[in-house]
């Protein structure tokens, strides 16, 4: 299974209600259920989807894992901006100026970067695994999509799109989980036919 060889489908020890509840106080947040409920029962992260699940609070660094820094997450209590698919490239520099005007080039490269980066973009949401080249899986834990994963693809231009289950369904994380352990467990069944 791809990602496989970081996590080791190891998982970290389970979190206690007094950590997720302080965790929710100090961000104005409550937690899907599904996930609290994974956390306290299954693992605080570690084996899941791509490299992994990351524990709460956490995010990757490479392919290590620091606390969340400026810029990975928004305010989590405000509410989530997107109901639908979002990718505004209205304003990125024609990649022809390069050759043209490579100041005015970087100049607006450097405007557009600022708004597509912009923090306010993942506000109510909070990177929850990646998939490797900086993209990352979303858990929204405010507004209208809350409990639902959201696929962030702004590393390769591809802006803010709503995970689909196979069934077409929003994704949530348990769903998600499980599609991802019913892969694992199909694959093992082929390679041992």
């Amino acid at each position: 299974m791809f990602g496989a060889e970081a996590h080791g489908f190891d998982l970290n020890p389970e979190l206690h209600e007094a950590d997720l509840a302080t965790f929710e106080r100090t961000h104005g947040v409550k937690l899907p259920s599904d996930y609290r409920a994974f956390l306290m029962s299954v693992g605080n992260g570690g084996a899941g989807p791509f490299y992994g699940v990351f524990p709460l609070g956490k995010v990757d660094d490479n392919f290590d894992l620091r606390d969340w820094g400026e810029g990975d997450i928004g305010v989590l209590s405000k509410t989530f901006p997107f109901d639908k698919e979002w990718n505004d490239l209205s304003t990125k520099p024609d990649d022809d100026l390069i050759d043209g005007d490579e100041a005015e080039y970087w100049k607006q490269m450097k405007a557009f970067d600022r708004t597509y980066w912009n923090v306010a973009l993942i506000n109510g949401s909070f990177p929850i695994c990646h998939q490797g080249c900086a993209l990352r899986i979303l858990l929204v834990v405010s507004g209208d999509q809350a409990g639902y994963l959201w696929d962030d693809r702004r590393s390769e231009y591809g802006g803010i799109k709503p995970i689909r289950l196979a069934d077409g369904s929003p994704a949530t994380f348990s769903g998600w989980y499980r599609e991802w352990l019913d892969r694992c467990l199909y694959s093992s069944k082929s390679a041992q036919s």
